[in-house]
């Protein structure tokens, strides 16, 4: 969605869970489309790893159609919340840490990295990329998700509700465009065009594949082959 430190200091917690309490009926589809899309290609048997997993929302739609599932989160208190939320189901679970100085010594079948996380935790960098990479077994996969540019107009919507429950800054909107969302407080939120989601996919030097989901998301996805 946006900036990690702002997510961590600011946007966390029970304030997190509120703004996925969207009233915009398209919204919510484009939420439960994302989740969707996931789920119908997993076979039930893979150990999954979701990087910026917040409170563990996507982590307990997704635990039922793996044989594990791990989120992780830079904000202690969203870890907090998570494993309340997350207590009810016995193959998941949430933990402290920086995608960044990711410390797993296990691999995983599966990566997710959705809800524009590549804006958020700026994972840009071809060493991140790699590193990210190396935690998957060969075969496995990644999913990179950011918004579809046919999605802006509902983005914005969804944003300046949030802005209204007081989560995040009013929206600055001579600055809000192409793709970028930028609120009064400094908060700043980008969308990775085609382009940067094909550099994205070069880089990490195996197959990929761009496909949009449903006129809101587009995904990345790597193929560890």
């Amino acid at each position: 969605m946006g900036d990690i430190n702002y997510y961590a200091q600011k946007l966390n917690s029970q304030k997190l869970f509120k703004a996925y309490e969207t009233q915009i009926p398209r919204v919510k589809q484009y939420l439960d489309a994302e989740i969707s899309f996931v789920r119908d290609n997993l076979t039930g048997s893979e150990k999954v790893l979701e990087l910026g997993a917040g409170y563990g929302r996507i982590v307990k739609e997704l635990a039922g159609n793996c044989k594990s599932i791990v989120g992780i989160d830079i904000s202690d208190e969203n870890v907090s919340l998570g494993k309340e939320y997350l207590k009810d189901t016995p193959n998941a679970e949430i933990m402290t840490m920086d995608v960044h100085n990711l410390t797993f010594k296990e691999k995983f079948d599966v990566i997710l990295c959705l809800q524009n996380g590549l804006s958020a935790m700026k994972i840009t960098s071809s060493d991140l990329i790699k590193e990210i990479l190396e935690m998957v077994v060969d075969g496995g996969k990644v999913y990179f998700s950011t918004y579809s540019e046919k999605f802006w107009e509902y983005r914005v919507m969804w944003f300046k509700e949030q802005a209204k429950k007081g989560l995040l800054g009013e929206l600055d909107l001579d600055k809000t465009k192409d793709g970028i969302i930028i609120c009064k407080d400094g908060f700043k939120a980008i969308t990775h065009t085609l382009e940067d989601l094909k550099k994205i996919g070069d880089l990490s030097g195996y197959e990929y594949h761009i496909q949009e989901v449903d006129e809101s998301s587009v995904f990345l996805i790597i193929y560890k082959k």
